[in-house]
């Protein structure tokens, strides 16, 4: 059967409902912008009786997992030979939504999931390096529903970005290849009725393809506000599949600013002066592990952006020191394990969490409604310089976007969409509540601070890189002056 044969029928079927489901969210923010924010459902069978969730055996200790994109070779064999319980082969975030990269995305993960992907080492002699026999579970993050898939369609339509890349995966693997189950792991949800739509979707995959009921299992992401007042509800429906839940920090703190966008007390301070343990996320941290290890299932924490460098022995240490100490934090509200983005972080990570989970310990909860929204006001601090650094990070990290690259490395910090997110709105905020760090002129600033990179450059930078950095700029700032802030 040809993917098209296969893929139409799911499309027929699949496509309407996600298309009903994104337009709810707009409908869920614009009431939220209103005043009528997120809240916890009413009592349901979700809350109420007695379920648990089956987590096999080779699963159960995810105590790092190591995270990237999955069309870069070289560092998904990097990953996969890092040692890390888990690995996260990334078709979303750290990737641009672009068919070359998504295709190149496609072969590694079915060549890493067959553990015959290989990537030539040229700073060794050019050999051959390939994946080392292990126990690490290899999980794949496929695109959220928010994104399209365009020109794949018959007719012209549009089609699920989730569903296209679901599909081509389970289309082209030979399931008796793989050491395990297909684990996916599911962004950017928002609601608990989303999770019947993923349920739905890997049932029909299975029956389609006369795959065992099991065959794919899955890990879900808490990275929009309201899917963290319905934790538990979007566990249960899923429950036949899944192993855990994630907090996806960056794009979570993103969602929170967005949904509290219309409120002065939700200005942001300046991001890297927010402690780790900021209430706004150590309240969703402790919520967390309380559900996941209520019903069995995993709580998993979330990336550490400063990234640890073999070149500046300095910014090495002050990376792994703040990666301890963050893991460690983590581990302390009774997360099972954490991610990570660079080979060297994994043992420090590992090392914070009990072997092989922290599943029979169930966190204090002085409230069942906990507070999930406390206001960042008197943290950190808020100043004309971080707005800058804020302009100068999103023009960098367009810019990155328009060479082709889903994440970038800039002072020391791994930038991917969900951290420009947070920048773009961050900005956005400093104008509408104008103080101390808000700019005489938007533009102004863009203009300055494209100029400060554009001095900076080396010598023998292109002219095409010059206006590459131009067009990084006049998109940023419009994104931003015209309220687009949807994780795409």
């Amino acid at each position: 059967m040809t993917f098209a044969e296969f893929y139409q029928p799911l499309h027929r079927r699949f496509t309407p409902e996600r298309n009903r489901l994104v337009a709810a969210r707009a409908v869920r923010l614009a009431r939220a912008q209103a005043g009528d924010l997120p809240d916890y459902a009413p009592p349901s069978a979700a809350t109420t009786t007695d379920w648990t969730i089956d987590l096999p055996a080779w699963v159960r200790d995810q105590r790092n997992q190591m995270t990237g994109p999955a069309d870069d070779a070289a560092l998904v064999v990097k990953m996969l030979n890092s040692g890390a319980p888990g690995v996260m082969l990334d078709l979303e975030d750290s990737m641009v939504n672009e068919d070359a990269a998504i295709e190149a995305g496609y072969a590694n993960v079915i060549a890493a999931l067959y553990g015959v992907l290989t990537y030539d080492d040229h700073k060794r002699g050019g050999h051959a390096v390939s994946i080392k026999p292990s126990s690490t579970v290899t999980f794949v993050r496929v695109r959220g529903l928010h994104l399209a898939q365009h020109h794949r369609i018959a007719g012209g339509e549009h089609t699920s970005g989730s569903l296209y890349d679901l599909a081509r995966l389970v289309h082209e693997i030979d399931y008796a290849r793989l050491k395990h189950p297909l684990c996916i792991y599911i962004p950017k949800s928002e609601s608990a009725d989303e999770a019947l739509w993923w349920r739905d979707v890997f049932d029909a995959l299975c029956a389609a393809k006369g795959w065992p009921p099991d065959a794919i299992r899955c890990m879900a992401l808490v990275e929009a506000h309201p899917l963290a007042y319905a934790m538990e509800e979007f566990l249960y429906n899923l429950r036949d599949r899944i192993m855990g839940l994630n907090l996806g920090r960056w794009d979570y703190m993103a969602s929170l600013i967005h949904f509290n966008l219309s409120d002065p007390d939700w200005v942001l301070p300046d991001r890297n002066t927010i402690p780790a343990d900021v209430p706004f996320f150590q309240h969703v941290r402790t919520l967390m592990p309380e559900i996941c290890h209520k019903h069995g299932a995993l709580a998993i924490g979330g990336m550490t952006a400063l990234f640890p460098s073999r070149d500046n022995p300095e910014l090495n240490a002050r990376a792994l020191e703040a990666l301890e100490r963050d893991k460690k934090n983590e581990a302390s509200c009774l997360m099972d394990g954490a991610w990570t983005g660079h080979p060297d972080q994994n043992a420090i990570a590992v090392a914070q969490f009990p072997i092989p989970n922290q599943l029979g310990k169930r966190p204090t909860i002085t409230s069942a409604d906990l507070d999930l929204r406390p206001s960042p006001k008197g943290v950190g601090k808020t100043t004309i310089d971080g707005t800058r650094a804020a302009v100068r990070t999103v023009i960098r990290y367009r810019h990155g976007v328009l060479d082709g690259l889903g994440a970038s490395l800039l002072d020391g910090y791994m930038e991917d969409l969900a951290t420009d997110r947070i920048y773009r709105l961050m900005i956005a905020q400093r104008v509408k509540f104008p103080g101390a760090a808000t700019p005489a002129s938007l533009s102004t600033m863009f203009d300055e601070e494209l100029e400060r990179i554009l001095r900076e450059l080396p010598p023998e930078a292109t002219e095409l890189d010059r206006d590459r950095y131009r067009e990084a700029r006049f998109q940023s700032q419009s994104m931003i002056e015209s309220g687009t802030f949807d994780p795409s």
